[in-house]
């Protein structure tokens, strides 16, 4: 079941989500930079590296576990992942038989299982834990930088809460938009787009 046809972003989300899209470039790019002057960027993969002969004659300092660069290409891609998903909102809702409850709250909470599973049981995981282990949630900030596996089962409930928040929007529009802004809330930066959402009900 879908929704009535998506209704336009509001002018201020309109434009975070172009930010959003252009900030997410940006972040690849200081990426790229620290594998240029570092010969292992990310210590959890140490076979993602370039030769020698094809980095520069610098090294960055670290910040933790990452160069400078790439970790303000990862917390870039932390910021700007929800206003990116605003911006596929934006594009491809109106040309697919998915309402904006798929876009906005069903999305965001699938990436968000997708991501906890991810950290939870494949991350290979860097000692000792830092306060700088970036995360899309707040509450995966608190399981990435403990790794103790309370916050990780609180993140699969806020993931979970948003799933359910979906299926409810699909059989009871304002109860569900109104547990679209709980899981909006507790899954922040992430759920930004589940906020979004929920707007529509008291409009």
């Amino acid at each position: 079941m879908s929704e009535r046809a998506p209704d336009p972003l509001p002018d201020c989300f309109d434009a975070a989500a172009d930010l959003g899209v252009a900030a997410l470039a940006v972040g690849t790019l200081l990426g790229l930079v620290a594998f240029l002057t570092n010969p292992v960027p990310d210590p959890s993969f140490p076979w993602a590296t370039l030769p020698a002969s094809l980095r520069l004659p610098v090294t960055q300092p670290r910040i933790e576990h990452w160069p400078v660069t790439y970790t303000l290409a990862v917390w870039t891609w932390v910021a700007a992942l929800p206003f990116a998903l605003l911006a596929v909102y934006r594009r491809y809702a109106a040309r697919t038989p998915l309402g904006p409850n798929a876009w906005l709250v069903g999305l965001p909470a699938y990436l968000m299982v997708a991501l906890t599973t991810y950290c939870r049981f494949f991350w290979p995981k860097l000692y000792p834990p830092t306060w700088n282990a970036p995360s899309y949630t707040l509450v995966c900030w608190g399981y990435c930088s403990s790794y103790v596996p309370t916050w990780s089962n609180l993140a699969y409930a806020v993931a979970v809460l948003g799933v359910v928040a979906f299926l409810l929007t699909r059989s009871d529009g304002r109860s569900g938009r109104r547990l679209a802004a709980v899981f909006g809330v507790l899954a922040l930066p992430l759920g930004l787009p589940a906020l979004v959402y929920a707007r529509r009900a008291y409009r």
